[in-house]
């Protein structure tokens, strides 16, 4: 199917959003979802019917971001295998033995057209040296990026508009996880309010990045994103912030892999109190 590519209005004019590349970090041990990552790396984790990775994709890919740079390195052949195979993967098929194999529905379809760079950024590679290794596959003058193991009903197109608005050379979204627990508040030895899973007051990183080209300037082949680089561009005055307020859950533990494969099933998620059809889910642009 031929699609019309989707553009948007901002400080440079109509720029065409399936020429700006989205990095996907997914090279990273996933110490914490052991369970899974003994034998499968964390971007193939599945949530329902697919990996993260895809459902991460399809975030970018339903506002018309088609270009995507995955940074491998943990059982990195792995990811490279699965799109490799990605119809006959997510697809129902027919098959007449020795003649042909014929895709009958697939399940997926919202990636068709991806055309999708896999680059070996190292097995230990910290996150922003990640980044730095795959500079020579950035052409365009700024570029999305995203840690892969958070889900979102955010808008993405919001997020670039208002990079290009701030002109800045780094842009994070901010969001305000919701409390796993229930939270008191006590006067006079009384506890004269409780509320069950408030949402926290402070807003926390939530892994979805807008880069100008420069930032390659702040990182170098090992750097941890979240440190030096991202402190330096706060202290420099280049580091804006996309508040979301939204749904938004990342899966960085085993548990929370279970909590999210739950909430697919049942439509509910009691430890933030959501209850509902998953909501980055979106019909097809």
């Amino acid at each position: 199917m031929q699609r019309t590519p989707m553009y948007f209005l901002g400080l440079d004019g109509m720029a065409d959003l399936t020429e700006v590349p989205v990095v996907i970090l997914a090279g990273g041990k996933g110490f914490r979802m052991r369970e899974i990552t003994e034998t499968s790396p964390k971007a193939l984790a599945p949530v329902g019917p697919m990996p993260i990775i895809v459902h991460v994709m399809r975030i970018y890919a339903h506002f018309g971001y088609r270009q995507f740079i995955i940074c491998l390195g943990y059982k990195g052949d792995a990811v490279k295998e699965f799109f490799m195979n990605y119809y006959r993967r997510s697809s129902d098929l027919r098959v007449r033995l020795g003649k042909e194999t014929a895709i009958v529905d697939c399940k997926f379809d919202s990636l068709e057209g991806a055309d999708i760079t896999f680059v070996d950024t190292g097995l230990d590679t910290n996150t922003g040296g990640r980044i730095k290794r795959i500079e020579r596959f950035i052409k365009t003058d700024h570029f999305l990026a995203n840690y892969c193991d958070g889900l979102s009903d955010l808008d993405i197109r919001k997020v670039h508009e208002f990079h290009q608005k701030m002109n800045k050379k780094a842009t994070l979204v901010a969001v305000r996880p919701m409390s796993r627990y229930g939270a008191v508040t006590i006067k006079d030895g009384l506890a004269v309010d409780f509320k069950e899973k408030p949402t926290l007051n402070d807003y926390i990183n939530g892994g979805y990045f807008v880069f100008d080209n420069r930032v390659f300037d702040y990182l170098d082949d090992n750097c941890v994103l979240e440190r030096e680089p991202l402190q330096r561009l706060s202290a420099e005055g280049q580091l804006a912030a996309y508040k979301h307020d939204g749904f938004w859950f990342a899966m960085d533990t085993y548990k929370e892999f279970e909590e999210l494969n739950s909430f697919w099933e049942t439509g509910v998620m009691p430890t933030i109190g959501y209850k509902g059809k998953p909501p980055w889910l979106r019909s097809s642009p």
